[in-house]
C-alpha cells in the first residue's frame, strides 16, 4: 500500500525551489465542481489541459468535460479502471484515448499534461499525454481525431471541472492542484515542470509567464473567498459548486501533507481528501466488524503532531499509532505494535498498550465531539495523547510534550516506522483527521508549528511539527 517514508519524500525535493501554497480538495460524495461557459469559441483543435491530482479514492474520476447533450460531449477522467481516458463522443467515438497505465497511489500527488493538436498530420501526434514529465505511449485504446477535426473542448457549450456532464455520478474525489488551460498551443511538459537536478524527481515550476490564449485560464486556488479565480490575466473565472473555502488546502504538490490511506481499510468510508472516516452501521445480520485506517506518512524519528475530532452517535474511535509492517484486518487494537487510547463508556478510557487492554487508572474518557491531539516523539520513543488540548499520562497527570514529562506512552521501539492510526469499536463511529493541510470542520484558533505549516485547534507543542513532506525531509 502506499506509505511516504524518509527515502520517499519526493515534493519535499522542491523546499528551495517554486512553491504551491494551495490546492482544491473535492469530494466525490458532495458533487463538487467548477463550471464556465464562454462566450466564444476559442480553439478547438489545438490545446493543452495542464494539472497536479492527488486521488483519494478509484471507480472514476472526472476531470474536465464538456457536453452539448448525451449524443455530444467530450470527457478527460480517470476511469473505473483507474486509467486515464479521454472520449470525444459525437453519436459515436471521434476519440478514445485510454492510456494502460493505471492511478491508484493515494498518497501521491501525479503531473498529467493533455496536449492536443488536430492539425498534426500523423495521428499519434494530435494527442500528448504526460505523466511527470514522461510521454506515456502504452495505451488499451488509441482512436485519434481526424486531422483538422474539431471537438467540444474550447466551444460555448458549459464546461466542468471535477464532474461529468453525462453521468453525475462520476465526480473527482481528491485534491488539484496548478489547473492550466492554453488555448491555440500544444505545449511540452516542460512548460509545466522540470526534474529536480539532485532527486530526478518532477515537479512544478512558475507558469504565470505562458501565453494563455484568449480562452485559457490559470486556477491557483490562493484566494478562498473565491476559488474558481482565473489568474491567467485572461478573467475567465469559473463558478464554484459545492465548495466553499474550508475546502482549500495546503496539501499541494510541492508540500504533500499525511491523510489516511483507504487501501488500509475493509470496511469504512473515507470522504474529504481521506481525512474523514466513518464505521457503517452494522447492517442487522452482524456482518459488521470492527475496522481500522492508517496515515500515509510513517516516521521513526523526529517529532510530530496532529489532531483528531472524535465524532458520531455511539462510542468515538481508538485513536494512536501502529507500526507500519503489522498485518492488515479489523480488529487489531489490542494487537502488538498499537498505542492508542479508546473510549470505555465510563470514568476512564481504556489503554491499547502493543498487545495490551486494560482501562487506565486515570485518563480521562474521551466522548465524541472531543479534539484529541497527538504528539509523537520519535526520538524519545514516547506518544502524548491529549484531550482538547490538555495531555495526560496514563494515572492522569498533565503531560508535557515540549519538556519530555508525563508521556500517555513510552519506550515504542523506534526501529519501525509508525504512522498515525484509528479504529472504530462500534457501529456510526466517525473520525476527522487534521494533519494540518485543512479540515472538513472549522477551526476556530489557527495553530501552526514553528515552520509555519498547519492549521490546528490546539498549539503545537514546541520541537513537534505537522506531517508534511518538507517537515519530513528535515526532520524525519
Amino acid at each position: 500500500m502506499p506509505l511516504i517514508l524518509p527515502g520517499n519524500v519526493g515534493s519535499a525535493t522542491a523546499a528551495t525551489g517554486y512553491n504551491v501554497d494551495n490546492s482544491l480538495r473535492f469530494n466525490d460524495g458532495s458533487s463538487d465542481y467548477l463550471n464556465k461557459t464562454y462566450g466564444s469559441a476559442g480553439n478547438r483543435k489545438t490545446w493543452t489541459f495542464s494539472a497536479w491530482f492527488k486521488l483519494s479514492s478509484g471507480g472514476g474520476n472526472t476531470i474536465f468535460s464538456s457536453y452539448t447533450d448525451g449524443n455530444n460531449w467530450t470527457d478527460f477522467y480517470f476511469s473505473g479502471t483507474n486509467k486515464f481516458e479521454f472520449v470525444s463522443y459525437a453519436s459515436g467515438y471521434l476519440i478514445h484515448f485510454t492510456s494502460s497505465q493505471v492511478f491508484r497511489d493515494y498518497s501521491a500527488w501525479t503531473h498529467i499534461v493533455l496536449a492536443f493538436d488536430t492539425t498534426q498530420s500523423t495521428a499519434s501526434d494530435r494527442i500528448k499525454l504526460y505523466v511527470n514529465g514522461s510521454q506515456v505511449t502504452a495505451l488499451d485504446n488509441n482512436t485519434y481525431p481526424n486531422q483538422n477535426s474539431d471537438h467540444k473542448i474550447n466551444s460555448t457549450d458549459q464546461h466542468r471541472l471535477g464532474l461529468s456532464q453525462t453521468n453525475a455520478a462520476i465526480s473527482y474525489d481528491g485534491y488539484m492542484a496548478e489547473v492550466c488551460f492554453i488555448d491555440g498551443s500544444q505545449l511540452a511538459p516542460t512548460e509545466f515542470g522540470e526534474f529536480d537536478e539532485d532527486s530526478g524527481i518532477w515537479k512544478p515550476i512558475d507558469v504565470s509567464g505562458l501565453t494563455f490564449g484568449t480562452n485559457g485560464f490559470y486556477l491557483d486556488f490562493e484566494d478562498s473567498g473565491a476559488l474558481g479565480d482565473d489568474v491567467s490575466g485572461n478573467g475567465n473565472d469559473f463558478t464554484v459548486n459545492n465548495l466553499t473555502s474550508i475546502d482549500q488546502s495546503t496539501d499541494t504538490c510541492t508540500n504533500n501533507f499525511c491523510t489516511l490511506n483507504p487501501l488500509s481499510a475493509n470496511e469504512m468510508a473515507f470522504s474529504n481528501g481521506n481525512l474523514d472516516v466513518a464505521q457503517a452501521s452494522d447492517d442487522g445480520g452482524g456482518s459488521r466488524t470492527d475496522d481500522n485506517a492508517r496515515g500515509t506518512i510513517g516516521v521513526k524519528s523526529g517529532k510530530w503532531y496532529w489532531e483528531t475530532k472524535l465524532t458520531g452517535a455511539t462510542a468515538p474511535a481508538v485513536v494512536g499509532i501502529c507500526f507500519d509492517e503489522l498485518a492488515q484486518g479489523n480488529d487489531l487494537s489490542g494487537s502488538t505494535g498499537v498505542y492508542a487510547i479508546q473510549n470505555a463508556s465510563a470514568t476512564y478510557a481504556y489503554k491499547r498498550e502493543n498487545g495490551t487492554t486494560a482501562e487506565t487508572a486515570g485518563f480521562p474518557n474521551p466522548v465524541a465531539t472531543n479534539i484529541m491531539s497527538l504528539a509523537f516523539d520519535a526520538d524519545n520513543a514516547k506518544l502524548y495523547i491529549g484531550i482538547n488540548g490538555t495531555y495526560y499520562n496514563l494515572a492522569g497527570a498533565t503531560g508535557d510534550p515540549a519538556g519530555g514529562s508525563n508521556e500517555t506512552f513510552s519506550s515504542i521501539d523506534t526501529s519501525f516506522f509508525w504512522l498515525p492510526w484509528i479504529e472504530s469499536r462500534g457501529d456510526n463511529q466517525q473520525a476527522l483527521m487534521n494533519f494540518g493541510s485543512g479540515t472538513s470542520y472549522a477551526i476556530s484558533s489557527g495553530n501552526a508549528d514553528a515552520n509555519g505549516y498547519g492549521n490546528f485547534e490546539y498549539a503545537v507543542p514546541s520541537g513537534y511539527y505537522a506531517l508534511n513532506t518538507k517537515n519530513l525531509a528535515e526532520y524525519g
